[in-house]
């Protein structure tokens, strides 16, 4: 499974993107901490949303709530390495809705829970 960062290599290395894609995921980028729906990107590039979500998985392979989902756990991947940050904190700040919602996407894109991924890099929380 290609990142998201990977996947803006790749894209722009095979073919030319399409101007209204390259805005969608920058203001995805720049806005992922909120709540987004491809209806917001959508009026964001001014595209209508169908033509925004065929055209985002044709040119991307991956459809817009995945995007959006591995931009936020690449930014969780990122904050987890400060330790004085509680998981939780973490999960709000990046823009998941609900911690088990976060758990469940950074388990199925790490294979592991985010307490492990922080043992696995040798991260551990001090005490309070």
């Amino acid at each position: 499974m290609l990142r998201a960062h990977e996947l803006k290599k790749a894209t722009s290395r095979h073919r030319a993107e399409p101007v209204e894609i390259w805005k969608a995921r920058k203001f995805i980028e720049e806005h992922s901490a909120e709540e987004l729906s491809l209806r917001k990107v959508a009026k964001a590039v001014n595209a209508s949303s169908n033509h925004l979500s065929e055209k985002f998985k044709q040119i991307t392979g991956i459809n817009f709530v995945e995007y959006v989902a591995r931009t936020r756990f690449e930014e969780a991947c990122r904050l987890l390495h400060d330790v004085d940050l509680r998981i939780s904190e973490i999960a709000f700040e990046v823009g998941f809705q609900s911690l088990s919602q976060f758990n469940r996407v950074f388990k199925k894109l790490s294979r592991k829970s985010p307490t492990q991924y922080r043992a696995t890099k040798g991260l551990y929380r001090r005490r309070r």
